[in-house]
């Protein structure tokens, strides 16, 4: 048997409850990466989400105090990077505060310029089309323009940690 947190009002959830439901949801792993005067910028983030195939949309969400959000903000263009199992110090880079967190890797300009990590297990570049505010965050909603997918499995994140998605057992 489970436990059950209870939400105290009708108003608002309880934000231990909502943090519980948050760490049950298992993610992958990007790095989204733009350019911003000659310089790349990037960011690990795990909000990341096809929308549909006609035409290729997806979307990203960005917290607005991110030091990665200004150049997003006015970029045209943005790369997601979806790491692979091989690519943990790679997330470590993109969730510190490094100010230059491209001088620590390897990368390579996509069609349109964003950064793009070789060894990530699916690399994408999408156009920027519309920027929602959302509170705390932007929502970025991009017109894919470019795609890439490697033979090696992605890294997926839950709770706080990190998993080897080649792993993944079929239920």
């Amino acid at each position: 048997m489970t436990e059950s947190m209870a939400i105290p009002t009708a108003n608002e959830p309880d934000l231990e409850a909502l943090k519980g439901f948050n760490r049950q949801f298992v993610t992958g792993v990007t790095v989204v990466s733009t350019m911003d005067e000659g310089h790349a910028r990037g960011l690990a983030v795990n909000a990341y989400c096809s929308i549909s195939f006609d035409p290729p949309l997806v979307m990203v969400c960005i917290q607005r105090t991110s030091s990665t959000w200004p150049a997003l903000f006015a970029a045209t263009h943005l790369g997601v990077n979806v790491l692979s199992n091989q690519q943990q110090p790679v997330v470590s880079v993109f969730a510190s505060k490094h100010p230059d967190k491209f001088s620590q890797i390897d990368w390579k300009p996509g069609p349109h310029g964003s950064p793009l990590i070789p060894g990530s297990a699916a690399l994408l570049e999408a156009e920027i089309r519309e920027r929602f505010q959302a509170k705390t965050h932007t929502i970025f909603l991009c017109r894919v323009r470019h795609a890439e997918v490697a033979d090696v499995a992605p890294m997926v994140y839950k709770a706080g940690k990190f998993y080897d998605g080649a792993d993944l057992t079929e239920l």
